[in-house]
């Protein structure tokens, strides 16, 4: 009698069941632990909640560079985090050197402080988006343009290129600093504490325990990203750029036939996704008050992974992947350690990539008749 052994197609098959399998065991593992911790400290565990929101706000706009270059060029720009610290840096010394938080009240000495606040950050965010926007456009035409017929895997090697380029171009005293330095925030900070309603937290004092502790900068960070990705939304979605966009994505030699300058459309990504990655880094610093040259490496492997884990290539993917990446690095260090929390990080990487290549919001490459 004839043995025959499995195809080489159905052992990815088993393999992807068994680690479906192994991903329904680990999660419902990981909800009994969690929620265990829960009902042990019901404050402790909504207020990591909230500093995952945090965080996970932030990542999404990084994560939105990643998956929109992905999805027309089929790129993974790892210089996207260098660009995150490059806004980070451009907001500092707006803030710090040039006082430009404050240019309103400097030319209208009446007008009211809350406005002249608000319009000031504004313009830092801005500058450092357009900075960032403009970096992008150059690195994409001198480094990857070149490239764009090229195996995938030099344009890959070129991205990590780059991303060294700035981390330590920018480590050069004339350029930004080798040092760490204290971010100094464009706003004052105003927090709260939430028990028995809401309550102001005055300065010197502490929160009663178990309170959960928020203050503006989560409100701005939220209110910020969401007007953000609705704003990328809109462009992507009901825009003659956005339409040039999809289209270069789907198939650039018919775009190119249709009269799109896929090129222009490219650069124009580079830009936005820059911009965005620019807004990160003033939010990123305002909550997380330090900026040294490095800082874009791991909140760019984040944004990554988040990117991956929604699917990339698909925008509302990466930003609910973002917003899971925020919750599982918050979770595990607060309640596993905090070197874990990077470790958990690469192995939700590592399972998507078993069980679901494709992430949360994914599909399939098409093919093209």
């Amino acid at each position: 009698m004839e043995i025959t052994s499995p195809s080489f197609g159905q052992r990815i098959i088993q393999g992807r069941w068994i680690g479906k399998i192994a991903l329904v065991l680990v999660s419902l593992l990981t909800i009994w632990w969690v929620g265990n911790k829960a009902a042990q400290s019901p404050s402790l565990f909504y207020q990591q909640i909230v500093n995952g929101l945090q965080l996970g706000f932030v990542y999404a706009l990084i994560a939105l560079g990643y998956t929109m270059v992905y999805g027309i060029v089929k790129l993974i720009n790892f210089a996207h985090g260098d660009v995150f610290m490059v806004g980070a840096f451009v907001s500092y010394y707006a803030v710090s050197k040039f006082s430009l938080h404050v240019w309103p009240s400097t030319i209208f000495p009446n007008i009211s402080p809350i406005i002249s606040v608000v319009l000031g950050t504004i313009t830092v965010a801005i500058l450092s988006m357009v900075i960032c926007a403009l970096l992008a456009i150059v690195i994409e035409r001198i480094a990857y343009k070149p490239l764009r017929n090229a195996p995938r895997i030099s344009a890959l090697i070129t991205a990590i290129g780059v991303s060294f380029f700035l981390e330590y171009f920018g480590a050069l005293d004339f350029v930004f600093t080798p040092n760490f330095i204290t971010y100094k925030r464009p706003f004052q900070i105003s927090i709260w504490y939430l028990k028995d309603g809401f309550h102001k937290l005055e300065s010197g004092t502490a929160a009663p325990d178990g309170s959960i502790i928020f203050s503006n900068i989560l409100i701005i960070i939220i209110l910020a990203s969401l007007l953000l990705v609705l704003g990328l939304n809109f462009i992507v979605m009901r825009t003659k750029i956005g339409k040039a966009m999809r289209a270069s994505s789907y198939d650039k030699p018919t775009a190119r036939l249709m009269g799109i300058n896929v090129d222009g459309v490219i650069s124009i990504t580079f830009a936005i996704g820059a911009a965005l990655a620019g807004a990160a880094g003033i939010l990123y610093a305002t909550a997380y008050p330090q900026v040294f040259f490095w800082m874009g490496i791991t909140p760019g492997l984040k944004a990554f992974i988040a990117a991956v884990l929604g699917g990339i290539g698909s925008i509302p993917g990466a930003f609910v992947g973002a917003l899971i990446m925020g919750q599982a690095e918050v979770l595990s260090a607060g309640y596993i350690s905090t070197p874990m929390r990077d470790a958990i990080a690469f192995a939700i990487l590592i399972l998507v990539l078993l069980v679901k290549p494709t992430g949360l919001y994914g599909e399939p490459e098409r093919e093209k008749a």
